[in-house]
């Protein structure tokens, strides 16, 4: 069962859109103010969040900064009568995923919940097992045959995108782009190519001869699926 959660002061409004949205897989639970937001918020976990940004007693914007304070990464859709650039800036600085501005289509509205909640359900776990190996990059824990292997940041990267897109080729120009993210205007040419050699170093049993980082000539790299 899906769980929404929709703080929506306009009762008439707010009405409309639990209407729009409840079905049999699916609930929403309305407040109307952030004070039992809050309340609401502490007793249940949600699958996506719907925040009005003003309301009688705060802001849903607010409302949003506190929980990604704290480590609540729930997927959040912002909805505001504010339609001004700066607005929507300042809504998706804050941790929203979207932002919708009134007046909106329900269908709209409904296409755009349905989204956020197939990218959640989408989402790769961070955990993985995959031949002798155990690899969890949230912990950042990895092993082969049980032995504990030790990973820079850089290596954690490029292992995820390899291993989350295993049995497929993936150029090296992306793998770039997905590593390398902190903004650098420039990346030196063989750092694709060293930081594969380290990996393969450090999970092959042969690093001459990779049974699982292969190099796909005239593409990139990929981490092939074993029978």
């Amino acid at each position: 069962m899906e769980r929404i959660f929709l703080l929506e002061d306009d009762a008439t409004l707010g009405r409309g859109i639990c209407m729009a949205l409840c079905g049999p897989e699916r609930t929403v639970v309305l407040a109307d103010c952030v004070e039992q937001a809050r309340q609401k918020l502490a007793q249940t976990q949600f699958d996506l969040l719907l925040l009005d940004i003003n309301l009688p007693d705060g802001s849903g914007l607010d409302l949003l900064r506190a929980l990604r304070s704290r480590g609540d990464a729930t997927p959040a859709i912002l909805l505001t009568a504010n339609d001004l650039e700066l607005d929507e800036v300042t809504g998706l600085e804050a941790g929203a995923d979207d932002y919708i501005t009134k007046p909106f289509s329900l269908a709209v509205l409904r296409a755009r919940v349905n989204a956020q909640l197939r990218r959640r359900t989408a989402q790769p776990s961070a955990r993985m097992e995959t031949g002798p190996f155990l690899f969890d990059f949230e912990q950042m824990y990895f092993c082969r045959d049980g032995i504990t292997v030790e990973l820079s940041k850089t290596e954690q990267k490029l292992l995820r995108v390899l291993v989350e897109n295993r049995g497929h080729a993936v150029p090296r120009a992306t793998l770039v782009d997905r590593v390398w993210t902190d903004g650098a205007e420039f990346v030196e040419e063989n750092a694709l190519s060293v930081t594969v050699k380290r990996l393969r170093t450090k999970l092959e049993k042969d690093p001459a001869k990779p049974e699982y980082l292969k190099t796909v000539y005239g593409i990139g790299y990929t981490w092939a699926v074993q029978p």
